[in-house]
């Protein structure tokens, strides 16, 4: 699939055609496992990022190959962006031995230390220790890495999240802390947890950036992120980005989806700022995409997709043994 035209921002063509289909790839794989966990093939829970695709896109896609990242529940965009191929994806998802972490972690704890990706977690806030001290190591050791810190709005008041931010900024840590602000935590509105009005404004309290960036605009949440790694790779520490978005649907696909917490215009409205049709509009209008591109990414992402989901259906369960295998570190 050529890509066409001479890019934007600085970016070639190529890479912002590589970074829509990110977009489109997490879309497919979100959408798709939703009914797959309602047919009980998909073990434990999972929780859909769709309408939030620019933020891990826009993000994780112009990371360099051993840059870190972290992540929360809602990770499996922020993992696919970083490079998880989905057919393992899939398969962890379901439980399985070909899992990324051979079925043991599932849709919350999904790790891939091949792709420099620590892990998600289930416990909200608690991945921003974990960043702090990727980003340590790689300060400490000269390597020239930067860490990305996913959390949601709900995260925001955490204890933990501030000593880790403050620590950041104090020792002058290359971390980005990325704040997924969709509005809710799980149906608690962001505005009843804190006076804030812009959530990013909480990193003035530490001495560092703090920018709210429309995350729906793949273009845009790209530049701030780019800037922020520049100044973490410089040695000026790290950023706080507040990208505002919105997820389509409940909080976890377990979870009935009533949304009656939300405002049904409200919903509607964030629909229509679909971050994959507004990259599709820009690009196409840059002459980055065409129609045709644009249908033969969709069909290659569903026929990669179709894969995923039949790997994991043939792939075996984890064998009894299997249980007591990294439990411990080797020592």
């Amino acid at each position: 699939m050529a890509a066409k035209g001479n890019g934007l921002d600085g970016l070639p063509a190529e890479k912002w055609v590589e970074l829509y289909t990110i977009m489109v790839r997490i879309r497919q794989f979100e959408e798709r496992i939703m009914p797959l966990l309602k047919e009980g093939k998909i073990r434990g829970t999972a929780h859909p990022s769709v309408g939030q695709e620019a933020v891990a896109a826009g993000v994780c896609g112009v990371l360099e190959p051993r840059d870190y990242i972290v992540s929360n529940h809602r990770g499996h965009g922020h993992c696919i962006a970083k490079g998880m191929r989905t057919p393992e994806m899939m398969a962890e998802l379901f439980g399985k031995a070909t899992g990324s972490n051979k079925g043991k972690g599932g849709s919350m704890h999904i790790a891939d230390l091949d792709h420099y990706i620590i892990g998600c977690t289930g416990i909200v806030g608690s991945g921003a220790p974990i960043a702090g001290g990727a980003a340590l190591a790689a300060k400490t050791q000269k390597t020239g890495q930067a860490v990305i810190c996913f959390f949601g709005d709900g995260a925001i008041n955490q204890g933990v999240v501030f000593e880790s931010m403050n620590m950041a900024a104090i020792w002058k840590l290359p971390v980005i802390f990325v704040c997924e602000n969709n509005l809710y935590a799980l149906s608690t509105p962001a505005e009843k947890m804190t006076a804030l009005k812009k959530l990013a404004d909480r990193a003035q309290g530490f001495g560092m950036p703090g920018f709210q960036v429309p995350g729906n605009e793949l273009r845009t949440v790209g530049k701030f992120t780019r800037e922020a790694l520049e100044r973490a790779r410089a040695g000026h520490g790290p950023t706080f980005l507040e990208c505002k978005t919105y997820r389509w649907y409940g909080h976890s696909a377990m979870r009935p989806d009533t949304r009656a917490y939300r405002p049904a215009e409200e919903e509607v409205e964030w629909r229509k700022r679909d971050p994959i049709a507004l990259a599709r509009k820009e690009l196409t209008e840059a002459k980055i995409l065409t129609p045709e591109t644009v249908a033969e990414i969709d069909r290659s992402i569903a026929a990669e997709i179709d894969g995923a989901v039949a790997f994991a259906e043939r792939s075996p369960d984890p064998s009894l043994p299997e249980i007591f295998t990294d439990v411990y570190a080797p020592y």
